[in-house]
């Protein structure tokens, strides 16, 4: 029993022995100053304690405190501010009596936004690791790009969709890459066909003096649509859309219709789908059944259905529908081009058709 308890002992003692190693191995890090006079929206505090958190998280080094830092500093008289060289980085870190010391800078080159970190060995006085990251111009993410930045830097694993959002143009917008009042200029024309079925293709087929159009079912459209987008989160955005358009211009005719939708576009894929009200004219006329209704006609029955009925010989009539539409916004840098199929059921047949278009991002002021 008492060889058990000592064997057990010892192995305990080995285990916290090894614990104790495994910590004291860790080397010891800190960091003095992060540069970020070349970008005005960074601020500088924040930058040092975020990079101080993520060193944490790490776990791979013994983290010095900014208040042991500063208390040192001003024990021994220490600039801490503008140490950003090699030897002002190691005289400092000696004085600290660390291993590594970080620094780094962000600043604004053109369009894009850089973020430099660095490692530096204190008692060689060289850095042993430097990386340099390219960003999107988007005021209020800084510290998100200095953690893409330090993650990459040590090795650690970044989350591909915020890297994507914070360096592609083309990814779509959301309220990471695009944090603005009015986040995405949607305006832009559309144009399309439109396919008439059922009674109202036969009703445009037919001769004019039968109350037909003597066209064809299928029309070109153009029109222009105006959209606002009121929510903007996480892989979506909802959007309200007022689309007013000129149909039947290739035949001679002028149909005038505004549609209204409601809808949601996924950020990732550019997937959307909307559905809301339509509200056009068109002509009618009051008809007469024959045959309990299998036949409509124009001259007076006694006793029979009245029913107003689509008729080119008719007056015109204030008309209402209900869209479906869906389709995809694809990316060409600051270009969106949105193409989608709709689908308007109707008591005299289903109206389809495709639409496209094109606009552009205009950026405005932030939000607050």
């Amino acid at each position: 029993m008492n060889k058990l308890k000592i064997t057990v002992l010892s192995l305990l003692t080995v285990f916290a022995g090894a614990a104790q190693s495994q910590v004291a191995t860790k080397p010891t890090i800190a960091i003095i100053d992060f540069d970020t006079r070349g970008y005005a929206a960074a601020n500088q505090s924040q930058c040092i304690q975020f990079i101080i958190n993520d060193l944490v998280r790490f776990g791979d080094f013994e983290v010095m405190d900014k208040y042991d830092i500063e208390y040192i500093a001003k024990r021994d008289t220490l600039k801490m501010t503008g140490c950003f060289s090699k030897i002002c980085l190691a005289e400092f870190g000696k004085r600290l009596k660390v291993q590594k010391i970080v620094t780094g800078s962000i600043s604004q080159l053109g369009e894009n936004v850089n973020v430099s970190i660095r490692l530096l060995d204190v008692e060689t006085g060289v850095f042993e690791k430097s990386f340099v990251k390219e960003f999107l111009n988007i005021p209020g993410n800084e510290l998100s790009m200095v953690r893409v930045t330090m993650n990459e830097l040590f090795g650690k694993v970044n989350d591909q969709d915020l890297v994507n959002k914070l360096t592609k143009k083309a990814d779509f917008d959301n309220s990471i890459n695009n944090p603005y009042q009015l986040r995405l200029q949607s305006d832009g024309p559309r144009m399309g066909m439109t396919v008439l079925t059922g009674e109202s293709a036969n009703i445009i087929k037919a001769p004019t003096q039968e109350g037909g159009y003597d066209g064809m079912p299928y029309m070109f459209q153009f029109g222009y649509q105006f959209e606002k987008q009121y929510l903007n989160e996480g892989n979506f955005q909802a959007l309200f859309e007022f689309i007013p358009t000129v149909t039947g211009l290739d035949q001679g005719r002028f149909i005038p219709s505004v549609t209204f939708l409601n809808g949601l576009r996924n950020n990732v894929s550019g997937w959307e789908f909307a559905f809301g009200p339509t509200f056009s004219f068109s002509k009618y006329m009051d008809k007469y059944s024959v045959d309990n209704g299998a036949t409509w006609s124009d001259v007076f029955v006694k006793d029979a259905l009245v029913e107003s009925r689509p008729d080119s010989r008719g007056d015109v009539t204030f008309t209402t529908g209900f869209l479906f539409a869906a389709g995809k916004t694809l990316k060409s840098g600051k270009l969106n081009l949105p193409v989608n199929l709709y689908l308007v059921p109707g008591k005299y047949g289903v109206r389809f058709g495709v639409s496209m278009g094109w606009n552009g991002k205009s950026r405005y002021e932030m939000r607050e």
